[in-house]
């Protein structure tokens, strides 16, 4: 039970970064650690709302905030050992450590989610190929379950309840607090080096060989593009930039103060369409690809979109749907070709459309990363985008790929239980510590995960 003090609020429309599905719920929001519970009859934690589909809501139950919950616990700057409650914010990590010369070992594409959630999704980065993903860097973690008792794991202790919470989505409890390793970086800027690519057999060429290879590395590819530029875009590699390379003034390890734009409002669904992205592209090819080897801060590098606040509004109110994919190498060039091909013939424009090598699978149980090649694409909701998805979905499956929890919005049973091997592993932890699955999304509901 929660404290008295604490509020239940009723919030219509709660949906996650996507807009797509939305949905009424009950919440609550802890002000400390201590207030921290499973609440009423079924409930899911959430951190700052950055889930693109329904991983973090549940209808007819109760959304557990855990935004205030953003106390830095120890630090160790001789080592770069963090401690911290699961609300601290990746932004909050970065502005007051990385003056200290620490950076985050693994980030995703924006810095407004949690430590928290970073965990239940066990989210990547551009570095998977080389650092794996959120969770190999994480110590250990406290872990509220779903009769109230605190308790502690990690790699070493109560593994297979580390290892199904890492990318669990929160299904097996509340994460509290969090002990994360951070990395060692001698500046705030990136080393990066642009090169433009004309087809996708180049794209993947880039991406794949040695020779080209940095710690963190990405592709942009237009998707409208057809023929033999099927696939073409802009190859970036980054590293952290020492000391000696960048020429400042002042601190190397601090970033100037910047302002945040507003997004002014809701754009009418007709304003993303194939012509406004394919112009989008041409000059995003042009002014990206002639880039060369250049110097910018992490901010431009890694969280470019964080600049402008409330971007999903440029979808309307309708929304759009993140779809990414990961394929096995074996099967993931000619997966990707398949499915731009369709992309392309379909019209169906993407601003967002990054390709990401990942290595090794990690041992989180439902984490989605394994070794080959992912596409993200955002989508804008449209009239029949559920039929042409679940052909997607069929060729992801053909060529023994899955699709990322944290993303989705629309799967479906089958494609889950095909693309996840070790569900029932996952199943059978959480069954242990939940049995009568107090924790619950409509994310789990939909897929029909342990049922």
């Amino acid at each position: 039970m929660l404290p008295e003090k604490t509020a239940v609020k009723s919030l219509s429309g709660l949906g996650g970064w996507g807009r797509f599905p939305v949905t009424d719920v009950e919440a609550v929001r802890p002000e400390k650690a201590r207030d921290l519970s499973p609440v009423g009859g079924q409930c899911i934690p959430r951190g700052l709302g950055r889930a693109y589909g329904d991983a973090a809501v549940l209808t007819g139950g109760t959304v557990v905030m855990t935004e205030r919950l953003n106390r830095f616990l120890e630090f160790d700057p001789q080592t770069g050992v963090l401690r911290a409650e699961a609300g601290v914010s990746l932004r909050d990590v970065l502005r007051y450590l990385v003056p200290q010369g620490w950076f985050l070992p693994v980030t995703p594409g924006t810095k407004n989610c949690t430590l928290g959630g970073c965990f239940a999704a066990d989210v990547h980065g551009k570095n998977h190929h080389r650092d794996g993903t959120f969770s190999r860097h994480v110590y250990g973690i406290e872990l509220v379950l779903a009769n109230g008792e605190r308790v502690r794991c990690g790699p070493d202790d109560r593994p297979d309840l580390f290892w199904a919470t890492a990318g669990g989505m929160g299904l097996t409890g509340i994460v509290s607090e969090l002990t994360l390793q951070l990395t060692p970086v001698e500046s705030a800027y990136m080393m990066v080096r642009h090169t433009r690519s004309p087809d996708l057999d180049r794209t993947f060429e880039l991406l794949t060989d040695p020779k080209y290879d940095a710690r963190y590395t990405v592709a942009w590819i237009d998707c409208l593009a057809k023929g033999p530029r099927l696939g073409r875009g802009v190859f970036m590699a980054g590293e952290h930039a020492k000391k000696s390379e960048v020429s400042l003034r002042n601190d190397p390890l601090v970033l100037p103060e910047k302002r945040v734009k507003p997004f002014p409002f809701d754009l009418p669904g007709w304003a993303l369409n194939p012509l406004t992205v394919k112009t989008f592209n041409r000059v995003y090819d042009a002014f990206q690809g002639r880039k060369g080897e250049f110097v910018c801060d992490y901010d431009k590098y890694f969280y470019p979109l964080d600049g402008i606040e409330g971007w999903n509004r440029m979808y309307g109110k309708r929304g759009f749907v993140q779809y990414q994919y990961v394929l096995p190498t074996a099967g993931a060039f000619e997966g990707t070709r398949t499915i731009l091909e369709e992309l392309s013939a379909a019209g169906r424009a993407s601003f967002l459309a990054v390709l990401k090598r990942f290595g090794p699978q990690g041992p989180g149980m439902l984490s989605f990363p394994t070794e080959g090649l992912t596409l993200a694409l955002d989508i804008p909701m449209a009239d029949g985008l559920m039929n042409f998805l679940e052909r997607m979905d069929q060729t992801v499956s053909k060529h023994g790929g899955r699709l990322y929890l944290a993303k989705d919005s629309r799967m479906k049973p089958d494609v889950f239980r095909a693309g996840y091997p070790r569900i029932d592993e996952f199943c059978a932890v959480r069954s242990a510590v939940d049995p009568g699955g107090r924790f619950d999304s409509d994310l789990a509901r939909r897929i029909g995960l342990c049922r």
